[in-house]
């Protein structure tokens, strides 16, 4: 017979306690839930959470460290840095996403034809030797380096493009635009990973710091794959959010 489960409510080590309330409260920040940018005092935070001030002190701490939050003498604690909701249910460029939050501009660091990886080539269905149109970009929202974008489009989509304003539009209607045509559907990957020293010189990050990484394939209506991204994200300004349906006859 198996022994009884412990109940939430039962002995728990502190660090547990304030993960659970970085956690909630990370979100609120996020959602800009807090009037002015300030947060309760940590009598109001204690009794929300149902901790302790000194769990909540730890709390804060850790959203200290992430640089979010910061204690302000004669103030209070005050959010300090944004992070922008990147939707995944729709299949949108950056500055479409981030539109009520002010300007997305590019530096465009590279563009132009290139021999592509095999494994490239292949997810875009183009024969061996095919060149491809490669772009890559370090996107900034207000002037603030937000992620790096490396992209690959077959010729016909691609070269149309290196004669569009790619400081200051997304890829996305730029096909569309040169194209005539509608994109559809894409595939994405997410995964987290740290940032080399490159990506940490461009994106102005420490070495190490969290990344989130986009692999994400586009397809016109008609299902010809035509954008091929690998998107670098700052994981202290940016974060996914998606709406998802459960479908019980699936899951059984």
């Amino acid at each position: 017979m198996s022994s009884p489960r412990p109940a939430p409510s039962e002995r728990r080590l502190r660090a547990d306690r304030a993960r659970q309330a970085a956690d909630v409260i990370r979100q609120l920040v996020v959602q800009r839930a807090f009037p002015n940018g300030v947060l309760p005092d940590e009598r109001f935070l204690a009794a929300e959470f149902c901790a302790s001030r000194n769990g909540i002190r730890q709390a804060l701490d850790l959203l200290r460290e992430e640089g979010l939050i910061e204690r302000v003498p004669g103030v209070g604690t005050v959010v300090v840095a944004e992070k922008y909701a990147h939707g995944l249910n729709h299949l949108m460029g950056l500055a479409e996403t981030l539109r009520e939050h002010g300007e997305v501009g590019n530096d465009v660091r590279a563009a132009g034809l290139i021999r592509p990886p095999g494994p490239v080539a292949q997810r875009l269905r183009l024969a061996e030797g095919e060149q491809v149109v490669y772009i890559e970009r370090l996107r900034r929202l207000n002037g603030l380096p937000l992620s790096l974008d490396l992209t690959y489009l077959p010729r016909d989509v691609g070269e149309p493009l290196l004669e569009q304003d790619l400081e200051n539009r997304d890829i996305f209607s730029l096909i569309e635009r040169t194209s005539g045509r509608r994109l559809g559907t894409a595939a994405v990957t997410l995964e987290a990973v740290n940032a080399d020293l490159h990506a940490s010189v461009v994106l102005e990050v420490p070495q190490g710091a969290a990344l989130l990484v986009v692999e994400r394939l586009s397809h016109f209506a008609d299902g010809r794959p035509v954008d091929l991204e690998y998107i670098r994200m700052r994981g202290d300004r940016l974060t996914m959010r998606a709406e998802l349906v459960r479908n019980p006859s699936e899951a059984r």
